[in-house]
Parts: C-alpha cells; structure tokens; sequence
C-alpha cells in the first residue's frame, strides 16, 4: 500500500487499470492501454494492476468491476470508470489533467 502512494503521488496523471488475465474485457484493454501510454510517452504514466496479486489493494479502492480504470494526479483520483474505453478517450482525459 504505501508503494501505491507513491506510484500515484506524481505530478503528472497516472491511469491505472484494475485487470485480470482471466477477464475478457480486462485482456481486450492491454492494447488499448499500450497505444495510451504510447501517446502520452512522458506526460502521463499508465500502470496496469493485477488484482488477483494485488486484492488487499483492489478491495481498499472498492474495485468490483473490471476492467477498472483510474486516474490520480498528485496523491489524488481525479477520474474512475469500471468498464472498457477507447484510447482517444483515455487520453484526453489525461491530456485534461496535465
């Protein structure tokens, strides 16, 4: 947990996705969320977590659904939403919170 606070202590917006292997939904996500962190390059960090190896993590944040994706700037969630989304999206809304 204390890891956590600093992954998303960061002065740019980290996207964080709740996912599974075993999840369909949270596998259709992985190259989505590679071309997101691909346009962001520097300005944003994208960070996938596994919730089978991080439960204690997932059930802090009341993450039921999956995928679930998140964005904190500054220690702080700024956006959540359970459920798949396009890239285009996904960017601007962090291009939102730069």
């Amino acid at each position: 947990m204390s890891k956590f606070g600093e992954l998303v202590d960061l002065k740019i917006p980290v996207l964080l996705d709740f996912y599974t292997e075993w999840n369909d939904a949270s596998v259709a996500m992985h190259p989505v969320l590679r071309d997101v962190a691909a346009a962001m390059g520097d300005k944003a960090k994208v960070i996938k977590i596994d919730v089978d190896k991080n439960s204690q993590l997932a059930e802090a944040l009341r993450v039921k659904g999956l995928p679930t994706l998140m964005i904190y700037k500054s220690g702080e969630m700024k956006w959540r939403h359970s459920g798949e989304q396009d890239a285009n999206t996904l960017i601007g809304l962090l291009k939102e919170h730069l």
